[in-house]
């Protein structure tokens, strides 16, 4: 909405500003970041009020000295937070001809509307584990396919999205429908990955400030055409608003971790964690690097593997390798107390997010 005020940069110079991605970026970011701060005491109250608190995942899983029982109290469903303002600062601040951030925004609010189902029926029906996996899956595999098909039919990325593209190597290796299948899983991955790291106090939060911003990154880059060749990442016209709608999500975060840190007074349930990682994992298919997603969420990586390992160690051989998972719990049992977990994954998304910035130069 505000890029349209560059129209009157006749009247004014200074409006050109508006024209420019990065400043809408920065003002977008800004912008999510105190809708977060400033709505976020309102929403606990409210919150509270209904009652909207998730009962413990590890009940009856987990040594009894290891569940702090004070956040059985703490408000649950603080996504829908974190969603409104990107919403409303995507909305300000994107390009609204242009159909990415739509998509981007479309997508994020689906993926958060089947959270909140999940986190009403654990905080109404005290159903510790929500709504069947198997039902979750599925939707989310139709929300990500959806989402990639109108990505893929658009006028900004028609037909880029059946590129495969492959860190350090130039240009595309092939080109196939079925990288959209691909790319379906990616996302769903990655939604289901930030939903099993938020764990811990503002362990996903600080972990998706991180992804997010890098994928602004390489979305400004990918939207550059100079930068684009000079760097060997597709050039994609028109994707240079993702850079925008990152940012805002980036800020959202940012503001939700001034109350989501330790300790906690709100916690995003799977309201936002499905829809983090659901749109996090868009924006990497989107700017054509599926692959290195394992590297930018390296630590959201590392929490989804502990599961399967210990999920397939369990039922192949009836022994758990970690003393409980995702790996955060297994180093909480080891005696790391949360302010060190979650610090210490903080540094590794940080080196994570610097070694994926890193491969811009070795293609």
């Amino acid at each position: 909405m505000f890029y349209w005020i560059s129209e009157y940069k006749e009247l004014w110079s200074v409006l050109r500003l508006f024209e420019y991605v990065t400043f809408r970026a920065g003002g977008a970011a800004f912008t999510a970041m105190l809708l977060t701060m400033f709505l976020s005491p309102l929403t606990i109250r409210l919150l509270k009020k209904f009652n909207a608190t998730a009962p413990c995942r590890f009940q009856g899983l987990m040594d009894e000295k290891f569940i702090d029982r004070a956040k059985d109290k703490t408000p649950s469903m603080g996504g829908i937070l974190i969603i409104g303002s990107v919403a409303v600062s995507s909305l300000l601040w994107n390009r609204l001809d242009n159909n990415i951030p739509l998509i981007l925004l479309g997508a994020m609010l689906l993926f958060a509307i089947l959270g909140f189902v999940d986190d009403f029926a654990k905080a109404v029906h005290g159903n510790r584990d929500g709504i069947p996996g198997k039902f979750k899956l599925l939707f989310q595999f139709l929300i990500a396919g959806g989402m990639i098909l109108l990505l893929n039919y658009i006028p900004e990325t028609k037909g880029l999205l059946q590129d495969f593209f492959v860190p350090f190597f130039k240009g595309s290796l092939f080109n196939s429908p079925w990288t959209m299948l691909f790319s379906t899983v990616v996302v769903v991955g990655a939604s289901n990955a930030v939903n099993l790291t938020d764990g811990k106090d503002g362990l996903a939060t600080g972990c998706s400030i991180m992804c997010a911003f890098v994928f602004a990154v390489f979305a400004y880059f990918s939207g550059h055409i100079k930068f684009a060749e000079y760097l060997n990442v597709p050039f994609m016209p028109g994707i240079s608003e993702a850079v925008v709608f990152a940012s805002a999500l980036s800020g959202a975060c940012l503001g939700f971790l001034w109350y989501n840190c330790y300790p906690a007074s709100i916690f995003m349930g799977d309201t936002g964690s499905l829809a983090l990682g659901g749109t996090i994992g868009l924006i990497a298919v989107l700017v054509r690097q599926e692959l290195l997603l394992a590297v930018v969420g390296g630590v959201f990586v590392l929490e989804a593997v502990s599961v399967i390992i210990q999920v397939t160690s369990f039922k192949l051989t009836g022994k758990r390798v970690f003393l409980c998972t995702p790996i955060h719990h297994h180093f909480e049992q080891k005696g790391w107390t949360e302010t060190q977990i979650v610090v210490r994954f903080w540094i590794l998304a940080s080196i994570f997010a610097l070694m994926a910035l890193g491969t811009l130069k070795l293609r």
